[in-house]
């Protein structure tokens, strides 16, 4: 249930609720908004402690949460959950645009990849240090290695670097060289991860799994908020269906439905969703246009030599045509792919 508290409500009034909510063996989780803050109250047995709530000082109302998540839903926050972190901004008007290889494969191919999508207009770099792969023979990253090449481009360039965790023990690691922890499709029920990305206080990128739900994805996503991480983005990235003409289906259909349930920003992958190099910049303009709050495109210096998903990758020249043509279309939404300035006085 949540409890919210009436405008005006004093500080003291709400840290009694949070308090009184604990008391009761809930866990109280507070949101603050610009005109009134709610609380959260999350556990068994919730029903038979409503009146009780109801009657503490500054409360409005107690009202039920229907849906199965409950701190991702939009009936705790109204408000749009705006994602900042360095260069990158997503959510509300702000459209965030993460570009890089699919793997860091040597210094030179991150660094000169970093320095052609922030020319582009990037706002985030992407690159994986860790790579699950279906085949163990497969390249599985150059890990540590991999992450310190991510912060050297990062701070060369500015940009905000996002990279996937693969395992519970790594998000330490990771978590000490990247601005943004992302969880792949392989790992999106991997519940031991989530609850240490949960305590680990980095934005978290969440991919939907090939074979997920989209209340299955707003579950796993409750893990992570559940465990004291507000900063949660939500990927669309494609599933599985009878379909061969792509590497997954991806439905677009999905950006507005999270929205309207949801208070967290949506993130599409068109790269991974359609599988086609060919494919991901009508599929990008499109997802923007759905309303999607960021993108994640791969970006290789050299496509048909990359170590990984070089089939989907874009070179330099045609990651400059999708700025410019997702651009137009967020302007034309009124929405904007900038870099992240935060308020004056912030």
């Amino acid at each position: 249930m949540i409890v919210v508290m009436r405008r005006g409500a004093s500080a003291d009034q709400i840290d009694h609720m949070i308090e009184r909510v604990e008391s009761l063996g809930l866990k109280a989780h507070p949101i603050y908004g610009t005109e009134r803050t709610v609380i959260a109250a999350i556990g068994e047995k919730r029903d038979e402690h409503r009146q009780s709530l109801e009657s503490g000082p500054g409360v409005a109302e107690v009202v039920p949460i229907l849906a199965p998540y409950k701190v991702a839903s939009r009936e705790v926050k109204a408000e749009s959950t705006v994602i900042r972190t360095g260069s990158f901004a997503a959510g509300d008007s702000h459209v965030g645009m993460i570009a890089g290889p699919c793997s860091v494969e040597s210094e030179e191919q991150t660094l000169t990849t970093a320095r052609a999508v922030k020319a582009a207009g990037a706002t985030a770099l992407r690159g994986g240090a860790f790579k699950p792969r279906t085949s163990p023979y497969s390249f599985q990253g150059l890990k540590e290695d991999g992450l310190k090449i991510l912060a050297a481009a990062r701070e060369e360039t500015g940009l905000a670097v996002v990279t996937e965790v693969i395992a519970a023990s790594d998000v330490p690691l990771v978590g000490r060289w990247a601005d943004v922890l992302q969880v792949g499709a392989r790992n999106m029920q991997n519940y031991r991860l989530l609850e240490a990305l949960g305590n680990e206080g980095k934005p978290v990128l969440l991919k939907r799994g090939p074979s997920a739900t989209l209340d299955e994805l707003l579950l796993a996503a409750e893990y992570i908020l559940n465990a004291g991480n507000p900063d949660v983005m939500l990927c669309e990235r494609g599933i599985r269906t009878f379909e061969a003409h792509t590497r997954f289906s991806l439905t677009l259909a999905s950006v507005p439905w999270l929205h309207e349930r949801s208070h967290l920003p949506v993130i599409v992958d068109p790269s991974h969703g359609t599988g086609h190099a060919s494919l991901v910049a009508p599929m990008a303009a499109a997802s923007i246009a759905a309303g999607a709050d960021g993108l994640i495109i791969e970006v290789h210096p050299d496509p048909e030599m990359a170590l990984s998903d070089g089939f989907q990758s874009l070179t330099f020249a045609q990651f400059a045509e999708l700025m410019q043509r997702c651009r137009t279309v967020a302007g034309a939404m009124g929405r904007q792919i900038a870099p992240n300035s935060p308020p004056v006085g912030v």
